[in-house]
């Protein structure tokens, strides 16, 4: 297991440095200076691009920026002279992480909920009902859900507030629209896999020593149902980083989300390349801990990693 774990580690690594040497040339090809402002002279732009190292060879410029990458320096931002690439993404995760945390906790415990009552409920009509409004949550976008709540619910009957992030209110509409894929995609997970279980021998067993149909559930087969969820727990975790971006500009929310599109905008080099491997490096580590979760709950995976690592 440790020696899996550490070439997921050093696996983890390789991929970044790709990424970063990737963003590094992709961002170089934009066209124009970062400094190219209207009113500003050609000698003015050629002396802070010199100031800035961007007059030297492109292979040298990686090298240097590599190297300072090793050493945890992201380097300083070309459209906030002065500041910290590193500053800008710690004033700013805060908030995007929230959002997403709090939609994929959302996902889980709504999702979970509905599965089992996809999976354990006798009356038809709701199982149906459940599995309906899965498909409806699943097929619609959460570009599309946030803009449909917001007209809803801020500007036809304004219950909530449409942007910012100042309250507890504040945060319904952008995880609603945040969770709605993730908890249709867990709640099938749950139910399929649930009722998969229900049908195994133990449950039936230890509801015919006198288990209850509801204690089985919660106490036997839920554990084992829920081992694919968390093997999309990590995936899912990605998605609401990075798709709340769109939310975030939607409901005007101070987070990575208009960070990375203003730097995309001013040709911020140093600040498209920070946020870069700073949520790659985020993906990377919630995929490791979601694997090495799902192998210390099953013992069929653990065995399977160390077959793998001999």
């Amino acid at each position: 297991m440790l020696r899996y774990t550490l070439k997921r580690i050093l696996t983890g690594i390789l991929s970044l440095v790709v990424l970063a040497t990737v963003t590094f040339f992709l961002v170089r090809m934009i066209p124009g200076s970062p400094f190219q402002r209207g009113g500003v002279s050609s000698q003015v732009v050629e002396a802070v691009e010199e100031e800035y190292g961007l007059n030297e060879p492109l292979l040298d410029q990686y090298l240097t920026y590599m190297e300072n990458l090793l050493h945890g320096d992201l380097g300083i931002s070309y459209q906030d002279p002065g500041t910290k690439v590193a500053d800008i993404i710690g004033r700013a995760w805060p908030i995007t992480a929230s959002v997403g945390i709090t939609a994929l906790a959302v996902a889980l415990i709504l999702g979970t909920a509905l599965g089992i009552v996809r999976a354990a409920a006798k009356n038809r009509a709701v199982r149906e009902a459940v599995s309906a409004g899965g498909m409806l949550a699943a097929g619609i976008p959460s570009f599309a859900a946030a803009i449909l709540l917001m007209l809803l619910f801020s500007v036809k009957l304004k219950w909530l507030p449409a942007s910012g992030l100042l309250s507890p209110a504040h945060y319904v509409l952008p995880v609603t629209a945040l969770s709605l894929y993730p908890m249709a995609v867990i709640s099938r997970l749950t139910g399929n896999t649930l009722r998969t279980e229900l049908q195994k021998d133990y449950v039936l067993f230890a509801q015919a020593k006198g288990l209850g149909r509801w204690r089985t559930l919660f106490t036997h087969a839920l554990k084992n149902a829920y081992l694919p969820v968390l093997n999309y727990a990590g995936p899912a975790s990605a998605s609401l980083l990075t798709g709340s971006f769109v939310i975030e500009s939607i409901f005007t929310i101070p987070g990575l989300g208009r960070e990375f599109v203003s730097s995309i905008t001013n040709r911020d080099y140093t600040l498209i390349l920070g946020l870069t491997v700073f949520m790659g490096t985020v993906v990377i580590a919630v995929n490791l801990l979601t694997d090495l979760l799902c192998a210390w709950l099953d013992p069929r995976m653990r065995r399977s990693y160390r077959e793998e690592s001999v």
